[in-house]
């Protein structure tokens, strides 16, 4: 028998457990907005996306379509929560199971789906205890197939409290009718790029050829690519006990108001680089390509890889302010900053400069920063500086710190 791999995912999460927790937003159009004074709606009620209400509307434009939307802010500490008892309930049918955001969990139930009469049985049992353990207003849509690959796009088919398998049979017809970026690990940007070379449906891709795409993405991405047009993946999942390798690490910003003093942008800039950094040096590695976005009044975004390697803010802070031309900006409203082409410390080349005392000293500092609370010390540049409101952004930040979190205790 192949794998069966089921993907779990909740149907409008973070608005539906605050429908749950207050009997007035129920069956009503209801927005969920950052707490970080933002005005932007960061998640919708089913209500809401029936008319329109999406991820990322501005709270100005959501009031023009719906006068009568109700908002309320994130509560992530309570999602949190929620997100616990879930992984609880999932727990008790496999212990195969990789949480791939505080709202989903992939689990293989290959050796245990017999024990509850067949997939769609334990589908229907798994419902059955989120509504008697969580409540009646949280659903979740499920995707069965052979991998992660495909049981992730086939929950997505059915929405919401729904369930769908895709199985070799059927699996050209679903990317017949599917966009490249309904898949796991394909969006707008790479789609661009897919279609610059003439690929614009899963189908298309399937076909490609491999040497093109790895001439356009290069070696491992193109491996990847083609693998996705093919409907595969790894057989096996990520275990939350085992520590998934990283390949990227990146933090987003909603900065409060439009801010047009350069000098808070860059400080806020300046911070989100020690936090990339810090998590850099907490999994051991250092990175070779920095890369940004920022938005305002116009967005702007670019990469670049050099030649040494970094884990500290200030490298990594020196090397985007020389790429990012902050001057084209009139004001900047959202900041991402992100690294790759990571490598473990202790295989990175050492610079010829390097004396092994600033690695002591950023040592030290982090260790003071554990032990007393982050910003007891800090760079001079950021001596006057706001400390950003990062819990929000901090619980999304990567699927290895979400799983620790929400794995706490359960």
């Amino acid at each position: 028998m192949g794998k069966i791999i089921l993907h779990i995912d909740f149907d409008s999460f973070f608005a539906s457990v605050e429908q749950q927790d207050n009997l007035k937003f129920r069956n009503k159009p209801l927005g969920v907005t950052a707490t970080n004074g933002r005005t932007c709606i960061i998640a919708s009620s089913r209500e809401a996306k029936k008319i329109g209400i999406k991820t990322g509307l501005r709270t100005y434009e959501a009031f023009k379509i719906c006068p009568s939307l109700n908002l309320v802010p994130a509560n992530f500490i309570k999602y949190l929560e929620i997100s616990k008892i879930f992984l609880a309930i999932c727990k008790n049918f496999s212990p195969f199971i990789e949480l791939f955001s505080i709202d989903e969990v992939f689990m293989d139930v290959t050796q245990t789906v017999h024990l509850f009469g067949g997939t769609y049985k334990m589908i229907e049992k798994i419902k059955k205890e989120i509504k008697e353990k969580i409540g009646e207003c949280i659903t979740v849509s499920a995707g069965i197939s052979c991998n992660r690959l495909l049981s992730k796009l086939a929950s997505g088919i059915n929405k919401p409290d729904g369930v769908f398998e895709i199985t070799k049979s059927n699996l050209e017809e679903v990317y017949a009718r599917s966009n490249l970026t309904d898949v796991c690990g394909i969006g707008e940007r790479i789609k661009l790029r897919l279609n610059k070379i003439g690929i614009h449906t899963l189908l298309e891709l399937r076909e490609a050829n491999l040497l093109l795409l790895i001439s356009e993405f290069g070696n491992c991405e193109g491996h990847f690519l083609k693998n996705i047009g093919l409907g595969q993946d790894s057989d096996s999942l990520n275990s939350f006990s085992v520590v998934p390798s990283v390949r990227s690490v990146g933090r987003n910003y909603c900065l409060p108001r439009n801010e047009y003093d350069r000098k808070i942008v860059l400080q806020n800039i300046y911070e989100l680089c020690e936090e990339v950094c810090l998590k850099l040096r907490r999994l051991n590695k250092k990175a070779r390509t920095v890369g940004f976005y920022l938005s305002g009044n116009i967005s702007l975004h670019g990469r670049k890889t050099y030649r040494g390697y970094f884990d500290t803010g200030k490298e990594m802070f020196d090397l985007l302010t020389n790429l990012a031309h902050l001057n084209k900006f009139k004001y900047v409203r959202q900041i991402r900053v992100m690294v790759s082409g990571l490598d473990d410390k202790d295989n990175a080349p050492l610079s010829l400069f390097d004396s092994g005392k600033k690695d002591m000293l950023i040592s030290a500092i982090d260790k003071i920063n554990d032990r007393f609370g982050d910003h007891t010390i800090r760079n001079g540049f950021l001596l006057y500086a706001d400390e950003l409101t990062t819990v929000p952004n901090g619980y999304m930040a990567d699927r290895y710190e979400r799983s620790k979190l929400a794995l706490e205790n359960v």
